[in-house]
């Protein structure tokens, strides 16, 4: 799983999930498929060979405001068990970081206590 936290819209949101080959024989990945259209995965094509390392890059579309969990399934070898990746976040339409002091410099001095 891999948590984006809160995103700009329309902002990257894309992560890399690395593998390594713990079998004692090549695997190859014979099918990446995401949930949804807004999820893009890439992933390394040729076999990966034992105790060596593989790649699946995930990309979500931060069109759309609002939290998100999308799930990237991936099947490798001869009818194995799938693996389940997510990815998780929430898009921001106003999104800017709070400011670390706040300045009251034109504040009305007319308050009362």
């Amino acid at each position: 799983t891999h948590q984006f936290g809160k995103i700009k819209k329309n902002g990257p949101a894309e992560h890399t999930f690395v593998f390594t080959n713990v079998s004692e024989a090549p695997v190859t990945l014979s099918q990446v498929k995401a949930s949804c259209g807004c999820t893009t995965p890439a992933w390394t094509k040729e076999a990966v060979a034992p105790g060596e390392t593989g790649e699946i890059a995930v990309k979500y579309n931060t069109a759309r405001v609002g939290p998100f969990t999308k799930t990237v399934t991936v099947r490798y070898g001869d009818g194995a068990r799938p693996i389940i990746l997510y990815i998780k976040g929430e898009v921001l339409t106003n999104f800017a970081p709070l400011p670390k002091k706040y300045l009251f410099q034109h504040l009305d001095q007319k308050y009362d206590h």
